[in-house]
C-alpha cells in the first residue's frame, strides 16, 4: 500500500516509525503538533509550504524499505 496524501499524519507516524525523521527534515514537527491526529499529509505539507509530491516520494521510499 502506497502512502498517500490523504493519510492522517498520526496514522503515518504510528505505522512507519522512520517517518518522524523524514517529516522533521522537512520542517514538520508532527509528533508535537495537536493537529497531527486530524490533519492529512497533504494538509501538513500545505501548511508548511512543502512540495507534496517530493515528500510523498521520500515517505514511500521509507515504506518500501529503501533508505530515505
Amino acid at each position: 500500500m502506497m502512502i498517500s496524501k490523504d493519510m492522517k499524519l498520526m496514522d503515518l507516524l504510528q505505522r512507519y516509525p522512520g517517518a518522524e525523521e523524514i517529516l522533521a527534515r522537512h520542517g514538520m514537527s508532527c509528533i508535537f503538533c495537536m493537529g497531527a491526529s486530524m490533519e492529512t499529509i497533504e494538509e501538513g505539507a500545505r501548511m508548511h509550504s512543502l512540495n507534496l509530491e517530493a515528500l510523498l516520494a521520500e515517505l514511500n521510499r521509507l515504506q518500501e524499505g529503501s533508505p530515505a
